[in-house]
């Protein structure tokens, strides 16, 4: 894990908010360990891009507190933070997916908080019940297709990836990815195991070669024709907007109302952050929750990863606006995780790679 602390060589977060920035870094491993103490907070991330310390540098400027920062996958930050008990100098979880958070509340290592400023910023979909976890930013996943071939007649909901007229067409990633797991998880809240089981089945007798790859790899397959639809989350189509292979591939969001549609809305996920159960620095980590959530920090947050803001009035900019807006399912993402385990039970049961 990258162990940082932030200083004012960081690239500034006006220059951010004007230019988009946000590449991703590189997980490395590290042992040394921040040090709690008064005027700094420590955040365990697993969000890489240069845009998030760019605004961690901005609340340093503004607050006086130091942050100091350890990246890896949510996972093994989940698996670090149960470790190191309470003995853990982690105030901060950021990760992505509502599942993820869900793993970490499960493993205790996220602190209940009470905090009318943040229920008031964040809608109630994209929180917590008792506050361990805040949404930060969302995105949809997403039915993508080849534009040369065209998008299949009669497509329009998740649900129809099950139908045989679409035998040999999709390319999608594995049951293990958690976007697909958060994915089957809100399709069982809406459907009911029996029917949840039944599309999953119905999609793997689809599939046009075995799950494999990331959400770019479906893209990049999708454009070259070797699968006529895919199934990714936004942000990963949003990068490539400006490139040739955005220019293959055409954007469904699933489930619109209509005629003959079932009109719940697109599934949308959360980028999210929890105070740590055994923070040393709990009021440093509630501030820094807050500025995340302000209107202004919300855009560049957003923007450096191609998500939409979280926050009620805030502007989609970016690649991610060019989609045009579209209805979102109003699912609480919490739902996720608590249908977790049957979502992978399902996916065994149907031999879904």
């Amino acid at each position: 894990m990258l162990t940082r602390t932030l200083s004012t060589s960081l690239i500034s977060l006006g220059f951010l908010a004007a230019a988009g920035c946000g590449q991703e870094h590189a997980d490395t491993a590290a042992d040394a360990v921040p040090e709690a103490g008064a005027g700094e907070v420590n955040v365990y991330s697993a969000r890489h891009y240069d845009a998030d310390l760019a605004i961690f540098e901005a609340f340093t400027e503004e607050t006086g507190i130091n942050v100091n920062l350890i990246e890896a996958g949510g996972d093994a930050l989940i698996e670090r933070l149960a470790s190191e008990g309470e003995a853990s100098p982690a105030d901060l979880f950021i990760t992505a997916d509502a599942g993820i958070l869900w793993r970490a509340d499960n493993r205790g290592v996220l602190a209940a908080t009470d905090d009318d400023a943040l229920e008031e910023r964040v809608p109630e979909q994209f929180r917590h019940p008792e506050g361990k976890w805040f949404g930060l930013a969302k995105r949809a996943r997403i039915i993508i297709y080849n534009k040369e071939a065209g998008l299949p007649e009669g497509l329009d909901t998740y649900e129809d990836l099950a139908d045989p007229a679409y035998s040999g067409m999709i390319c999608i990633r594995s049951s293990s990815n958690i976007y697909n797991q958060s994915l089957l998880a809100s399709i069982i809240a809406h459907r009911g195991e029996e029917a949840a089981e039944a599309w999953a089945g119905g999609v793997v007798t689809n599939f046009a070669r075995k799950p494999q790859g990331n959400d770019t790899s479906q893209i990049e397959a999708v454009a070259a024709g070797l699968c006529r639809i895919g199934v990714v989350n936004s942000y990963y189509v949003a990068r490539f907007v400006d490139d040739e292979i955005g220019g293959q591939i055409g954007v469904l969001f699933p489930n619109q109302e209509g005629a003959d549609l079932d009109g719940r809305g697109a599934h949308v996920n959360i980028s999210g952050a929890g105070v740590a159960a055994h923070a040393p620095n709990p009021d440093n980590a509630r501030a820094l929750l807050a500025y995340l959530l302000r209107d202004e920090t919300q855009s560049v947050f957003a923007e450096s990863n191609n998500e939409y803001p979280v926050v009620d009035g805030v502007e989609t900019s970016g690649p991610a606006a060019s989609f045009g807006a579209f209805k979102a399912d109003a699912l609480a993402v919490s739902e996720f995780g608590e249908n977790q385990r049957l979502a992978v039970e399902i996916f065994d049961r149907v031999e879904w790679p």
